[in-house]
């Protein structure tokens, strides 16, 4: 049977620089203390060890695994926590040797004991962690857990249970592939985003899916202010130079604003030459990774390495395309955009762990163009094409970040996503889809297979690329 993924399962609002190696973390310790919980078991704890493997531990200190970790095992919510309260209460664990499990119960905790980075891997998926609580010198709790890409994190017994129960899905449109999804379409004479937002409407009301939708924009928006306004070398010690405050700079002007939306306003003034336009694009693509790369707050959408693909096409339809857009035009990009995500984590994977950076910047790419595309008038047809030609020029394309941090070639690639996914928008409705040649299930399918044949130093190990051509030392 189908699984039922929502918008909000696909669009996550948390803190950087990963999804899968840091808000995938970061949810697993808070699952864990709720096991704790549930047991009756957190105030007995007197120390938590916690054993990363795989990819989490090859890239987990350049993705801030370890931070995640103490955070989460903190109490702390990466959706609502002020950002300015993150290195505070990192020093504070690091400075006493404690931590206050759960926000409730304090403990010894050494950061560079009770966080084991094991290089081996565990079967079931790439990232893989272990928390051991120990209770009594002869009593403990252990739970493992896999961050699976996006922020979804699962446990061995759910991957097993997948295998042997169907769940029936409780949407009135379960759609496991595309193919299903345009047969709703055509049935219902309706577009793709309406499709979607039935489904959502089976979940929750009208007016909270409108409120969760323009939040999860309002952080989008904010991200890509944010990260247009700070200048400065980014954190890890690659002396990364953020690029754009300048851009940003050099296209604005004189402008006057307060607010992210006035400043939205103004850049609606500013000339919509073709230049101008790749530029303005790339610089909302590189503002949102580069708040991404200083733990700083986005949205995974899949992925918060590929976070600045959908904002950035978002915004271009929107300061660029149609500036009588707003909220409804917002509502029925995201929509679209998560759905074609969804179907690509059903189908292959959202995870660089598993699949290489065709699995994020790809799997966003593809989002970006499905959404535009039905946004600038595209049928049903015509969108999924969209998301085809985006995913089909990112196949095979590796993972390989410089010293396992988020910014080279992270940063940067997402910016050639943002602009292929405008681009594929524009020959798909150029495109008379009876002349398609290659299915969006195809396309799905080949990500997967091209997956698992991908070598894994090219999976988000940095042990392989950019990330052995170029050392530390270079930068």
């Amino acid at each position: 049977m189908e699984e039922c993924i929502s918008v909000f399962d696909m669009l996550k609002i948390g803190v950087g620089p990963s999804s899968s190696h840091t808000l995938g973390p970061w949810r697993a310790a808070e699952r864990f203390l709720s096991e704790l919980r549930n047991e009756n078991l957190i105030h007995k704890v007197n120390r938590v060890k916690v054993d990363l493997y795989g990819s989490l531990s090859l890239t987990g200190k350049g993705h801030a695994t370890d931070l995640a970790i103490m955070l989460g095992l903190s109490g702390q919510d990466p959706e609502y926590i002020p950002i300015s309260n993150i290195d505070k209460i990192i020093k504070s664990i690091k400075g006493k040797n404690e931590i206050n499990l759960g926000n409730e119960h304090q403990i010894p905790f050494h950061f560079s004991e009770d966080i084991v980075f094991n290089k081996n891997f565990l079967p079931f998926h790439a990232n893989a962690m272990t928390f051991t609580a120990y209770i009594t010198d002869d009593d403990e709790y252990i739970s493992t857990f896999y961050s699976i890409g996006g922020g979804f994190v699962v446990k061995e017994e759910r991957i097993n249970a997948k295998k042997k129960i169907a769940i029936k899905c409780a949407f009135p449109f379960p759609i496991d592939k595309a193919t299903e999804l345009l047969d709703y379409c055509r049935k219902e004479n309706k577009k793709i985003s309406e499709i979607v937002y039935e489904n959502e409407k089976s979940m929750r009301s009208e007016e909270m899916i409108h409120h969760e939708l323009m939040r999860i924009w309002n952080t989008m928006l904010e991200s890509m202010y944010i990260g247009c306004h700070s200048e400065g070398i980014l954190p890890g010690g690659l002396n990364v130079r953020r690029r754009a405050f300048d851009m940003h700079q050099n296209l604005i002007g004189l402008a006057n604003y307060n607010s992210p939306q006035t400043w939205l306003e103004e850049i609606r003034k500013t000339e919509v030459k073709f230049r101008q336009i790749l530029k303005w694009v790339s610089c909302f693509a590189l503002a949102v990774n580069e708040v991404n790369a200083a733990l700083g707050r986005v949205v995974t959408a899949p992925t918060n390495g590929s976070a600045g693909v959908i904002p950035s096409v978002l915004m271009y339809y929107l300061v660029i395309e149609n500036h009588n857009a707003g909220e409804k035009e917002i509502n029925q990009f995201l929509m679209v955009a998560s759905e074609i995500g969804s179907i690509f984590k059903k189908g292959s994977t959202i995870s660089a762990a598993m699949g290489g950076c065709q699995a994020e910047i790809g799997v966003s790419s593809s989002m970006a163009a499905a959404a535009l595309c039905e946004l600038m008038g595209g049928t049903p047809e015509q969108v999924l094409m969209a998301a085809e030609i985006a995913m089909e020029h990112h196949l095979g394309l590796t993972c390989d970040p410089i010293g396992g941090l988020v910014q080279i070639p992270c940063i940067e690639r997402n910016t050639m996503g943002a602009i292929k996914a405008i681009n594929a928008a524009e020959l798909a409705l150029e495109t008379d889809p009876k002349n398609a040649k290659v299915p969006l299930d195809k396309v799905v399918d080949t990500m997967w297979q091209t997956a698992k044949d991908m070598n894994n130093k090219y999976k988000e190990t940095s042990e392989g690329g950019l990330a052995i051509a170029v050392n530390m030392a270079d930068c």
